[in-house]
């Protein structure tokens, strides 16, 4: 074989290896993602309704209560 059909064919093979990795980082990303989902919704389902009536941290570093929910006197316990 002459020296550039060889170079020719390790070109190719090289943008072969190349797609399959871009192909593994995207797979990647996407199981990344998937998972994030599922963190989320785990979550948004754990904290169910009470999710509104915690407190939540201002950055001035004041404790402030979600605009949605209404201001109650009920603890974080559920004692008044």
């Amino acid at each position: 074989m002459r020296f550039e059909t060889i170079s020719l064919l390790l070109n190719w093979l090289e943008l072969g290896v190349l797609f399959g990795i871009l192909f593994r980082l995207a797979r990647t990303f996407d199981l990344i993602a998937s998972t994030q989902r599922e963190l989320r919704r785990a979550m948004h389902h754990l904290a169910g309704p009470h999710a509104a009536e915690l407190s939540i941290s201002e950055p001035s570093g004041r404790a402030a209560r979600s605009r949605a929910a209404p201001i109650t006197d009920v603890s974080l316990t559920g004692r008044a």
